[in-house]
């Protein structure tokens, strides 16, 4: 745990008062006694109000649903997963029980669970403002740089409204190939959009996710030719 708070201080300078509630936070649920998921609960609502409020002010103009949209695409498992990859967090998780051998603590879900409960244990540790301060840390570049509300939307919707835009068929999404072990399967799906004559090709994990960087692709081909 000693490793684990010089981390903490280090990367977020915070120091716990309380370091059993820092062991909690970093305890995944499959670990015997004492796990995070109380703490990311926490966490997770005193997230929902500091990005809340962040949104709020950096976009005075914006309606509700744009920054619904805002604040959903800050808090999202992706991307809290991808805060704690880069602070180093997936190092000082505990046990994960059969999950970890698979590698299962890189996981998604893990990963932005832990960051939440370490949310809700410093709102505990040392009350909101110090909550407050770690949460604008780790988010001070993406709050500085917040996207517009279109780019949110995901590709195939806004390839789908760029086609229909200028009357031109849909797009077809057809499935190329299916590659690796059940639990391992890597999608790769095929974008045509038959009256531009294009093609692009999309590689994931999930045929959906596929499809989205199909789509991504494609309309980054079409609008570059258009300009």
């Amino acid at each position: 745990m000693e490793k684990a708070e010089r981390w903490l201080y280090k990367t977020l300078q915070y120091r716990f008062s309380d370091a059993a509630l820092l062991q909690q936070a970093l305890t995944h649920r499959s670990a015997t006694g004492r796990n995070n998921e109380r703490l990311e609960f926490l966490g997770d609502a005193v997230l929902d109000f500091v990005i809340s409020e962040a949104v709020f002010f950096a976009r005075p103009d914006a309606p509700e649903g744009d920054l619904s949209k805002l604040r959903s695409s800050l808090v999202k498992d992706t991307t809290l997963a991808m805060i704690a990859q880069e602070l180093g967090l997936g190092g000082h998780l505990g046990r994960v029980g059969g999950e970890k051998k698979a590698g299962g603590h890189r996981r998604e879900s893990i990963l932005a669970d832990a960051l939440e409960a370490i949310f809700g244990a410093t709102f505990l540790d040392s009350g909101f403002g110090a909550a407050r301060e770690m949460i604008e840390f780790v988010y001070e570049s993406r709050l500085n740089e917040l996207p517009e509300v279109d780019e949110l939307r995901d590709p195939k919707t806004r390839l789908q409204e760029w086609l229909q835009g200028r009357k031109m068929e849909l797009p077809v999404y057809d499935l190329v190939s299916v590659t690796g072990k059940a639990h391992q399967q890597r999608f790769e799906v095929s974008c045509r959009v038959a009256e531009l004559s294009a093609v692009t090709r999309g590689e994931s994990t999930t045929r959906r996710k596929a499809e989205q960087r199909a789509a991504r692709d494609m309309l980054t081909l079409i609008t570059e030719d258009e300009s």
